[in-house]
């Protein structure tokens, strides 16, 4: 799946770049679709800050997003950091009570304000001390009347941005008025970019994994994000009553299995709930690989004498065919999960021991045996415990993927 949107540099009055304004694109012909005003930047903001990694249309500068009314009073620029945005208020918004409080309050938690395509109405005066930015368009309101509104406001703590400035009179016009930043066809074209990603639909499970790969897990955000979702709820709950120490009464929440399995085996149940969750539209074989390479690690890690600690050899394991399940690239999918260096080298490099379990693994799943032996003896490892790790390991993943399946 690829995610496509424009974006155009915003400069400042020594003509260097300060920001992009995103723009929403769902196709190659960078236009603006037919598509109503809060999808388009609900879309935007899941694909190009939640479901991907290192994206090129947000790194670096800040970036100007548009924001119509609803968008704005349901808070949802707080999805976003606050340092890498500037939150625009689209010329359609009504400035009407409900809009002004939303402003206030995302004004005093620190986000960066602008009103876009601003028309000189008087009834947006109340939100000048919230606003940072004017974006004035010079193509409408023409560049004598928007140098003159310029003039007029420096006694304001407002920063001026001259949009769509097409030809250099115009720039230079809006310079001597005083503008502070500028963007337009005379400086830059929207460049259209182009991302394969993370569906959003998936969103949910890198959310999941995200939380726990962190060093201290927050677990009462895990029950919100696992809340949130009914099938996870559903996975979850099988798999906890599927354990093997089975309770008097079933367990029916988050909290109930939190306090039965603790801290550590949560964090296992939910990266295999997580996994199951990823793989719902994929071939089943695939999901009990994952699981199977994920419990085999374990089980080496467990029982020999090297020092990888076994929970993150469970991690490495299942997360060795992250790409697979989420179609996207692994070296993408790691810049947005907290996992530590260990893991991650190992992941992408195959180095350290957690690197050499994988080429050991997929030596065993290849049957080259004289590549095994050579494993066994770079881990110090008896190949005998190979096999009884791949055992262990088929019986338990074909007993916890039944769970996922109905």
């Amino acid at each position: 799946m690829y995610s496509y949107v424009a974006r155009q540099p915003i400069f400042n009055r020594q003509q260097r770049t300060v920001g992009y304004e995103l723009l929403f694109r769902d196709g190659e012909s960078n236009a603006f679709p037919l598509i109503e005003a809060n999808k388009a930047t609900s879309r935007l903001l899941v694909e190009n800050y939640m479901a991907v990694g290192d994206n090129l249309a947000t790194s670096g500068q800040r970036t100007f997003i548009n924001f119509p009314h609803e968008s704005l009073v349901q808070l949802l620029p707080l999805m976003l950091p606050k340092k890498r945005v500037i939150i625009e208020i689209l010329e359609t918004c009504v400035p009407d009570d409900e809009l002004f409080g939303a402003i206030q309050f995302l004004y005093r938690n620190g986000y960066v304000i602008a009103l876009d395509d601003f028309e000189l109405s008087p009834q947006w005066l109340r939100f000048f001390p919230y606003v940072h930015i004017i974006k004035l368009d010079l193509m409408t309101l023409g560049v004598e009347q928007a140098c003159q509104f310029v003039a007029r406001h420096q006694k304001h703590k407002l920063k001026f941005l001259a949009e769509k400035v097409e030809t250099h009179q115009a720039f230079e016009a809006a310079y001597q008025a005083g503008f502070h930043f500028f963007q337009g066809y005379y400086f830059s074209k929207p460049e259209l970019l182009k991302n394969r990603q993370v569906e959003p639909e998936k969103l949910t499970t890198v959310r999941l994994l995200q939380e726990i790969c962190r060093d201290s897990v927050d677990f009462q955000r895990v029950e919100q994000i696992i809340g949130s979702d009914v099938s996870l709820s559903y996975l979850l709950l099988r798999y906890v009553n599927a354990a093997g120490t089975r309770t008097i009464e079933p367990i029916s929440s988050f909290k109930q299995a939190l306090v039965y399995l603790g801290e550590d085996k949560i964090r296992m149940f939910v990266g295999v709930v997580a996994t199951a969750h990823a793989a719902l539209d994929k071939p089943k074989e695939l999901y009990l690989l994952s699981l199977q390479r994920a419990r085999m690690c374990e089980v080496l890690a467990r029982n020999s004498s090297l020092s990888a600690k076994a929970e993150l050899a469970f991690l490495t394991g299942m997360f060795s065919l992250l790409d697979a399940l989420l179609d996207s690239s692994l070296e993408q999918l790691l810049a947005l999960l907290p996992l530590e260096q260990e893991v991650q080298d190992a992941l992408l490099n195959h180095h350290g021991q957690l690197g050499q379990m994988l080429a050991l693994l997929d030596a065993y799943d290849q049957a080259d045996w004289p590549r095994v032996t050579e494993c066994c003896h770079d881990l110090g490892i008896k190949e005998d415990l190979v096999a009884t790790s791949y055992q262990q390991a088929v019986i338990w993943a074909a007993k916890y993927s039944q769970y996922s399946s109905s």
